[in-house]
């Protein structure tokens, strides 16, 4: 039997990225998101190319009992997850607080916290009842360091930060591994979401230096989960060569 890797926000980006690196690698494939056309044509992709199952589930983190009709109805062939990449999150916005949108924040919240909980809360039981597995919680610089009109964003994923590490605590005893790793600026889908839609604000973002891609991202998940049993990367933050730290770039423009 293949190992089995679930993945959220498989839809585009890392999450994408990540499903396309496991399945070429062998694993038995779990991808979630919200868009059922995406999640399809992605399937075809990966059985297509590289003949491993895959299980197509669309749902949004956000919401608790989709996340539970979902995930806690398994099938049993599915059910000893060896990986779980708690990928879908997003930015939405850029505003000082005292203009901040609070359907934003509501998005931001709910999506990068309460559904990595949702989420996490379903496949734990899977993990702790066979005393193995590997969580992977995908935050980000924002989460080391605030920036200027990152309020709410950031905070989400300071929680995120201490969540992996709480988990680490709460599963180390069960031999469940918990990684958290930080990307910075990676050119993705992540700046058009932010800016509602807007391509070509997003676009200045990456104007004048190299950012990280996607399958930068999803190496690195990759090479994580396949280290020894008894060795675990903890905590990773990870930025192109011109970003020093959150804010900081090095850009030739």
């Amino acid at each position: 039997m293949n190992r089995i890797a679930l993945i959220t926000g498989a839809t585009s980006g890392f999450g994408k990225a990540t499903a396309l690196k496991f399945a070429k690698n062998g694993f038995d494939i779990i991808i979630t998101g919200r868009r059922t056309q995406r999640l399809d044509e992605l399937s075809k992709e990966i059985k297509d190319q590289f003949g491993v199952r895959v299980l197509p589930l669309t749902f949004d983190v956000r919401n608790r009992s989709d996340v539970r009709k979902s995930l806690c109805n398994l099938a049993d062939e599915w059910k000893a997850i060896d990986v779980l990449v708690n990928n879908a999150g997003l930015a939405s916005g850029l505003d000082e607080i005292q203009t901040g949108d609070f359907e934003d924040w509501d998005k931001m919240i709910d999506t990068n916290v309460k559904g990595l909980l949702y989420v996490s809360e379903a496949i734990i039981p899977l993990m702790i009842e066979r005393q193995k597995g590997h969580i992977f919680n995908i935050g980000s610089t924002a989460g080391k360091e605030v920036y200027p009109k990152g309020n709410v964003y950031c905070a989400s994923k300071f929680a995120v930060d201490a969540l992996t590490k709480g988990m680490r605590m709460d599963l180390v005893a069960h031999g469940i591994k918990v990684t958290q790793i930080s990307p910075g600026a990676a050119e993705t889908e992540f700046s058009e979401v932010r800016f509602h839609g807007n391509k070509e604000r997003a676009k200045g973002i990456y104007a004048g230096y190299k950012p990280l891609r996607a399958e930068d991202i999803a190496d690195i998940v990759f090479y994580c989960a396949t280290l020894p049993e008894h060795v675990c990367i903890n905590d990773l933050t990870v930025t192109p060569t011109a970003q020093a730290n959150s804010y900081v770039f090095h850009k030739k423009l």
